[in-house]
């Protein structure tokens, strides 16, 4: 398949092909392994490859799902991917094989996807960004001095610049949307409970985290999450029922929603400008749609959110990093570890087991205050990130000064850990450039369970507004090392 071809078709548009015999999987996986081997010499978005595995894989006959013989890339966070290690981005991880497939992993490869990579990641999955010292800076490919967002970034910019229409990612603050935002893609966060976690975990990040993709198409998305939803025996708890099809009640129109919007961030400070305009831009859309649109946002004290959070997130951390040390031998220190990494896990370590439980009732109060939000507004309208894509080398992962750090983290991604926090669906969606050419994300999130509005409202977008081409326009690009 011709180098240019493959990147303009979306994973189903793909698997099309092979359905139909046009082309085969070997093919499609030599166009993606060609398109990997071009580009990530500048992009820095895959680590990992293992082609040799991936050829044998399309030798065989492959399991018949939505798409079969579709090349994917698997972030290097969380999920096990057996004969391949899974270090975090971390030079504290050892570099072992994963004995076994998380049960995602299984999933998606009964769904027909042809893993070939990993993808970069900062350490731990913990920033916004992705630039850490194990693996390097991962570029934007629409601009590639700036960042491609974090923690999955290296996926986002493999889709973004074509290497493969879909990768997977996961979104414990909102790794899967600001990724997405960044780079010009979809990005849905499941509801809690819609994906396991198994049989590794009971669940993700104590239910902040959730596992899904980053794609150009919302169709793509939809059939991703056909293919990743569903519990496993001993999962915590479960996502409200979900229809037989993801995928295909997403062409469905939705009927008239009610949906909020704010361009501003909870602690009422204004965003951006280009992300005020990117929100006002996709308001008028979803007005011109026929939805009923007014300014509205969930009020709750922020301060104390940031706070608890960063407890949640700092203790997970600590626990990490301790099972590592004990299984491994190694102390956590700074010839292992980022500064940034030692300042979560001595916060980690700080919070006891009586703050932690604390920390679960502020957030779980303001989880019932935002689903009561929800009682009176179907979707609610934001900026992915409160600023454009932060500039490569802003971010600095030797820095130790948490306190700071964090209060730059909060004003960059005001949005996208609530939906964590809350359970609550939401899906960053690429309808605005801003002048430089860069694109900003806006988000909706849905209440509980609710993923199927946020998929209709996506695919309603996204014929009235479509983007593809604008992936066909980077596809044609000369890629340079800057």
């Amino acid at each position: 398949m011709a180098f240019g071809e493959y990147g303009a078709f979306d994973g189903l548009g793909l698997a099309g092909l092979v359905a139909s015999g046009v082309v085969n999987a070997g093919e499609l996986l030599e166009a993606a392994i060609d398109r990997a081997e071009r580009l990530n010499p500048v992009l820095g978005a895959i680590v990992c490859p293992d082609y040799a595995r991936a050829r044998d894989a399309v030798r065989r006959p492959l399991p018949s799902g939505a798409f079969t013989g579709v090349p994917f890339l698997v972030k290097d966070v969380s999920l096990q991917w057996e004969g391949t290690p899974t270090r975090q981005g971390s030079r504290f991880v050892p570099a072992s094989n994963a004995d076994h497939n998380s049960a995602l992993m299984q999933r998606f490869q009964q769904a027909g996807l042809v893993a070939f990579a990993k993808t970069n990641v900062p350490e731990f999955g913990l920033v916004p960004t992705t630039e850490g010292r194990l693996y390097g800076a991962a570029h934007n490919p629409w601009k590639l001095d700036l960042s491609p967002g974090g923690s999955s970034g290296g996926a986002a910019a493999a889709v973004a610049a074509g290497i493969v229409p879909l990768a997977h990612a996961n979104d414990g603050g909102g790794s899967i949307r600001i990724p997405a935002s960044c780079c010009g893609l979809v990005g849905l966060k499941p509801s809690r409970g819609r994906v396991s976690a198994a049989p590794d975990l009971p669940d993700a990040l104590d239910g902040l985290a959730a596992d899904l993709v980053v794609s150009r198409s919302v169709r793509d998305t939809a059939a991703a999450l056909d293919a990743a939803a569903g519990n496993e025996p001993g999962d915590p708890y479960a996502a409200p029922a979900a229809p037989a099809s993801f995928r295909a009640a997403a062409e469905e129109a939705p009927r008239p929603l009610r949906i909020a919007f704010t361009d501003r961030r909870p602690d009422g400070s204004r965003t951006h400008a280009d992300c005020v305009a990117a929100v006002e831009h996709a308001a008028r859309l979803c007005r011109d749609l026929g939805h009923a649109v007014e300014e509205a946002a969930p009020e709750f004290p922020a301060p104390a959110f940031d706070a608890a959070f960063t407890d949640l997130w700092c203790s997970h951390l600590a626990a990490a990093i301790d099972d590592l040390s004990r299984t491994t031998g190694r102390a956590p220190g700074p010839d292992r570890l980022e500064n940034l990494t030692l300042a979560y896990y001595r916060r980690g370590k700080s919070v006891s087991a009586a703050r932690y439980i604390a920390s679960k009732i502020v957030l779980g109060r303001i989880a019932r205050d935002i689903a009561h939000f929800h009682s009176r507004y179907d979707l609610w309208l934001t900026p992915t990130l409160g600023e454009p894509p932060w500039r490569l080398g802003r971010f600095d992962p030797d820095r130790g000064d948490l306190a700071a750090v964090m209060a730059e983290f909060s004003a960059y991604v005001p949005f996208t850990p609530i939906q964590n926090v809350s359970g609550q669906p939401a899906i960053s969606l690429p309808l605005y450039w801003n002048a430089a050419g860069v694109p900003i994300g806006v988000q909706f999130a849905a209440a509980f369970g609710d993923e199927l509005t946020l998929l209709q409202l996506a695919t309603q977008l996204e014929r009235a507004q479509p983007w593809a081409w604008r992936y066909e326009s980077l596809n044609s690009r000369r890629w340079t090392v800057v």
